[in-house]
């Protein structure tokens, strides 16, 4: 077990701004130094994806991927420049943080076999039944991220407000969000087979930042269905004015699946489900997906022992690194409409913030 200090999460209020980049280059300022510090110690970025951003056969990936997700998003572009203008960093250096997993795949064939990554891998537990609706939700990342996330609550020019937990560097939020049209979204990391991903297609990035101003399920799930994406991803959707939870796996070329979850908890780790599509075998993934089947599932109290578990020691739920680790747990109650965020193992019941929706 390795140990790392997790601070309480900062969290930075935005009212409605002039413009994108304006809000952008504030959040930029405002997480400088987290920024800078990510940057820094990213071992990923700076082993791999810097160096081959500067050889000559990254110029058309990079481009492709800049041009298409400026043309369909150009708020967000707008936001991501003005992030790294407040920031003080180079752009490249956000756009590939941003497409971190649009890029990694292409990387040349000897780089590929060094590169350290991981499939960032959540672990989400989802029920609805007569007497509860709950989704709840382990944030992992690499060790890189710890100390190195905050949260954005924004008040948008049209009156939308959001909340999302966000990774230093990044749009918000890759992670999880709500906002006031009582949507919330978390995300699973799911790992297709090279010959399923798109070079130079939308990046994840921007349709989960896209998700956070959503108008309703079928919003939602419209703005996942509209974009090209590279590489696939699982989007656990939430509406509790409808006491709804549907989780969406996608992969390229406009690849969907949609799961209603009613009555049976369901479980998702990094692995594809229900959606055909040929992926890279994750044993992680495959081992939390089976320890999860012989928990138990009643109630919130379980759900939380089950994202605390460390029963596996190569593989736990509940990662404390080395290479891996959980940011934090949240748990959204449709019922209470509630969101709440864990840090530490959430088995031990440490709340830091709890946000009504």
């Amino acid at each position: 077990m390795v140990s790392f200090s997790q601070e309480m999460l900062d969290m930075f209020e935005v009212e409605p701004c002039k413009n994108a980049y304006e809000m952008g280059y504030l959040i930029g300022q405002r997480f400088s130094n987290l920024i800078n510090s990510r940057l820094a110690t990213d071992l990923i970025l700076q082993n791999q994806l810097l160096p081959f951003a500067r050889s000559p056969e990254s110029q058309s990936l990079i481009t492709a991927l800049s041009e298409a997700n400026r043309k369909k998003y150009p708020r967000y572009w707008d936001e991501l420049t003005g992030m790294a203008d407040g920031s003080g960093v180079p752009i490249l250096s956000l756009i590939l943080l941003n497409f971190r997993k649009e890029i990694l795949p292409f990387l040349p064939k000897k780089e590929k076999t060094l590169h350290n990554d991981t499939p960032d891998d959540c672990s989400t537990v989802l029920v609805v039944s007569d007497s509860m609706a709950i989704a709840a939700h382990n944030e992992d990342a690499n060790v890189a991220l710890v100390g190195h996330t905050y949260l954005i609550k924004a008040r948008l020019s049209n009156g939308l407000s959001f909340t999302a937990y966000t990774y230093a560097g990044e749009l918000p939020s890759c992670a999880f969000g709500f906002n006031s049209n009582a949507l919330a979204f978390t995300l699973n990391s799911v790992p297709p087979a090279e010959e399923e991903i798109i070079a130079g297609g939308i990046g994840r990035n921007f349709v989960s930042r896209d998700l956070l101003e959503a108008t309703s399920m079928d919003d939602a799930l419209l703005r996942i269905h509209s974009a090209e994406v590279s590489i696939g991803h699982s989007y656990n959707l939430i509406d509790t004015r409808t006491r709804k939870l549907l989780n969406v796996e996608t992969a390229s070329r406009k690849r969907i699946s949609v799961h209603t979850v009613v009555g049976t908890p369901f479980f998702h780790a990094n692995m594809y489900l229900h959606l055909q599509v040929q992926q890279v075998k994750d044993d992680n993934s495959i081992s939390r997906q089976t320890r999860a089947a012989e928990l138990p599932k009643q109630s919130e109290v379980d759900f939380l022992s089950l994202l605390g578990d460390t029963s596996n020691k190569q593989y736990p739920i509940y990662m404390t690194g080395p290479t891996l680790y959980t940011l934090c747990t949240t748990v959204i109650d449709l019922d209470k409409q509630t969101v709440s965020i864990f840090q530490g193992n959430p088995k031990n019941g440490q709340v830091s913030h709890v946000f009504q929706m």
